[in-house]
């Protein structure tokens, strides 16, 4: 398999105004359109955290709409984190907020 193809694992945490406005279900929507496995949930900071696994291009855009965000959301900033796929995600879901990983 190339390395393009191979999957990859994207840990991303989003701050700004993104509790309260839909973006949890908006991730949701855009990983299920690329086809990504993971999770997406609230934490305690304020700030929404998502583990995504597939094609890195598919979590390269799925990035591009992290920072972009719903209409209703004010992004300040994402951190993003590249590491191996572990394959052990699952179907995207949501997580509540005292999700601390997998």
């Amino acid at each position: 398999m190339e390395a393009e193809e191979r999957p990859v694992r994207l840990d991303a945490t989003v701050s700004g105004r993104v509790q309260g406005v839909g973006f949890r279900y908006f991730v949701l929507r855009e990983a299920m359109v690329l086809g990504l496995q993971g999770w997406v949930a609230n934490t305690a900071d304020g700030s929404v955290r998502c583990v995504a696994e597939g094609p890195r291009g598919e979590l390269e855009m799925l990035l591009h709409r992290l920072r972009e965000g719903p209409p209703s959301a004010i992004v300040a900033h994402v951190s993003e984190a590249w590491m191996p796929a572990t394959g052990t995600l699952g179907p995207f879901g949501i997580r509540s907020g005292a999700h601390r990983g997998d």
